[in-house]
């Protein structure tokens, strides 16, 4: 076990499983102390030398996709007949529906939105240009004036509701949603606020000038729809409609969530068939909601200045022929019937900039122009990912590929530069992004011609083959960044020789079949535990010697059984009371009440609790000596959030979580070990 680095000891840890205020676990199954300004001094001298730390946060949970099979959930199943259960089948293909439409007509919405405004902007911007050009020397500086204050106007809007209003609305949202799908919630990311954020926020970043795109927000706008409809009620709002009731649960709302992504893609780029440095610096080190807006602001102004600068410079006039579609075509300093040929890449929208790069006819552009124009689209792009504004890579991606594979194309004579500008577009966007098959198809049916198939399937494998050699995709960048525990499809290559005894979280907070109601309140109120689960055993007194695993129960069930105050003395002379069923928990789900807004007296605190009928009386468990890789894909293929560790008589001795598997990957010094923070 010498081949294993301990990248970052652990800062604190109150994980789903572990409590705070334990010592700090070796792989050995030894414990050893850590002073908490010790792990301080550790991590500032990290960030000194190397910059950026990827560390894990120990604040993200995870979503509940295994079904509870209590005896609740039982006796609703016996109740369900055939004509029930075709009518949940039918109840999904209408959600299905529901969400393509809506997501179809918020696609359509920041379409015209961004088409109308930006018309505005350029109309005007053109306008004052025409009249400045032959007036005295500095008189274009007017224009200039104006581009950037249009621009920086438009961010400035977009990012105030960002930082301010909802900041999980930042970037694409597609690190986010891939977390959600790979089972961590991510706080407020499906909520309605954020929604309305997220198309504001796209509309004005677009309408800015930045060098960004629509299609990321549209996959996350895709997947709140889909989060909202498949409900059938807004928690936002408050309103319930009382339909999809059944669907009110983590792993039915995952499946809409991803079917909504899929939607999103669809309504972005028109591929009905397709799914689903600098930056870590606008993380880092820039926080205060103040600071983000203006380094927003300063960005569309400097990408407006840097534009005008390189149209005013360009000396590539083209003539305007009766068949060009150029919306706003600048004659600046050409002659009269032509244009400036480097205004059509920065002066328009990034869509028409796109098209024009992969349907104009040979001699559009000269190779400087597209050479300046790449290099400099690059490094705006650059700088302006990980912005406060909704933005996403897609477009961004496109465009820089298609003018330096237009620019290959066209030194190469005899090709046409407009099929070159496709498959740059494609190797760039895939060396960004890591998609192949996905993505050859999306590439496929934007183009309607499936002769592009093979050469685009090519570039797209080698782009991958090549980036991941250097460095991961840029979402998994993000998502580290973030510090969310994200699970891949695979254990580390080098972890077989690791046991759930030295991964686990020990020792393990559990509840005696019949429990206390004070005690039960006093562990969900106790501020150094944040577990969500809770194992449960046949007589539990001290944690020094375990009990045998009789079930698993979840905090957010008992929070809902003290709601209703779900005691054994109070059922004896409540004969008409209520019977709780699933109703209730799903009523409460997503959002369940805290611990602290439940008021329980000190008569109840001394009643019990039966948590028989509640609890999962059938957990996932693992004998302890069971290897990492068999413990990770059985976590990851269930989708599971509690797996309980067991000796050879049933008895319980850990719990493995989320963040116990994510902290382990394969580093340049062999298996490494995650800092986890609560930062």
């Amino acid at each position: 076990m010498a081949n294993i680095t301990k990248k970052v000891s652990w800062s604190s840890r109150t994980d789903e499983s572990l409590s705070a205020g334990e010592t700090t676990p070796l792989l050995n199954g030894s414990e050893q102390p850590r002073h908490p300004r010790q792990v301080q001094e550790i991590e500032s001298l990290f960030y000194r030398f190397y910059g950026v730390c990827f560390i894990m946060c120990v604040l993200f949970q995870s979503l509940d996709y295994d079904n509870i099979e209590n005896q609740l959930f039982l006796e609703e199943e016996r109740r369900m007949g055939y004509l029930s259960f075709r009518c949940l089948e039918i109840s999904r293909w209408v959600v299905c529906g529901l969400i393509g439409i809506l997501t179809g007509l918020i696609a359509c919405f920041i379409d015209i939105m961004v088409e109308k405004l930006a018309g505005i902007k350029y109309q005007a911007i053109k306008e004052s240009i025409l009249k400045c050009t032959f007036t005295a020397v500095g008189g274009l500086s007017v224009s200039l004036l104006l581009w950037a204050v249009l621009n920086s106007a438009f961010v400035m809007v977009g990012s105030i509701i960002v930082a301010f209003c909802e900041p999980i609305a930042a970037g694409s949202g597609i690190p986010q949603i891939k977390c959600y799908l790979n089972g961590v919630k991510i706080p407020r990311v499906v909520r309605l606020k954020t929604l309305v954020v997220k198309v504001c926020g796209v509309i004005c970043s677009v309408v800015g000038g930045l060098a960004v795109g629509k299609e990321g927000p549209m996959i996350h706008s895709g997947s709140v729809v889909a989060a909202g409809v498949s409900q059938g009620r807004s928690t936002s709002l408050k309103r319930d409609f009382k339909i999809f009731e059944y669907f009110r649960r983590d792993t039915e709302k995952r499946d809409f969530v991803s079917a909504g992504a899929a939607a999103g893609v669809s309504a972005a780029v028109g591929a009905p068939v397709g799914k689903n440095t600098s930056t870590a610096l606008c993380v880092r080190y820039i926080h205060r909601p103040c600071l983000r807006v203006m380094e927003a602001m300063l960005v569309a102004a400097v990408t407006a200045t840097v534009s005008f600068t390189m149209i005013y410079f360009s000396n590539d006039c083209q003539p305007l022929g009766p068949e060009d579609t150029e919306e706003y075509p600048l004659q600046l300093f050409c002659a009269d019937g032509e244009y400036n040929s480097m205004a059509k890449a920065f002066f328009n929208t990034p869509e028409r900039s796109v098209r024009s790069l992969f349907h104009n006819q040979p001699g559009t552009y000269n190779p400087l122009t597209l050479g300046l124009f790449t290099l400099t689209y690059f490094f705006l792009a650059c700088w302006t990912y990980g912005l406060a504004v909704s933005a996403g890579v897609f477009i961004p991606s496109l465009l820089i590929g298609a003018a330096w594979g237009r620019l290959f194309g066209i030194l190469l004579t005899w090709a046409d530069p407009g099929k070159y500008a496709l498959i740059g577009a494609a190797a760039q966007l895939g060396g960004i992004v890591r998609m192949t098959l996905s993505l050859t198809v999306i590439m496929v049916e934007a183009t309607g011609n499936v002769t592009y198939g093979l050469p685009i399937m090519l570039v797209l494998m080698t782009a991958k083959i090549v980036g991941d050699y250097f460095i991961e995709g840029l979402y998994d960048i993000h998502i580290k960044l973030q510090s969310v525990p994200f699970l891949h499809s695979e254990a580390p290559a080098t972890s077989h020789w690791l046991t759930a005894r030295e991964v686990m979280s020990s020792p393990v907070i559990c509840l005696n079949r019949i429990e206390k109601v004070g005690t039960i309140v006093d562990i969900l109120s106790s501020i150094s535990t944040n577990h969500n689960g809770f194992p449960v055993v046949e007589l539990f007194f001290s944690p020094v010697q375990p009990a045998k695993l009789c079930g698993l129960i979840l905090r957010s069930q008992l929070i809902v059984l003290l709601k209703h105050k779900v005691f054994m003395e109070l059922a004896r002379f409540r004969l008409t009371q209520r019977k709780l069923q699933l109703k209730d928990f799903r009523d409460a789900y997503p959002r369940f009440p805290p611990i602290q807004s439940i008021h329980v007296s000190q008569d109840e605190r001394e009643c019990m609790m039966d948590l028989t009928e509640f609890m999962n009386p059938t957990p996932y468990t693992v004998p302890q000596e069971t290897s990492l890789p068999r413990v990770f894909k059985l976590f990851r293929a269930l989708g599971l959030r509690h797996l309980v560790v067991v000796d050879d008589e049933n008895r319980v001795v850990g719990l493995v979580t989320r963040k116990d598997l994510a902290r382990y990957h394969v580093g340049k010094h062999g298996l490494e070990e995650l800092q986890l923070t609560r930062s």
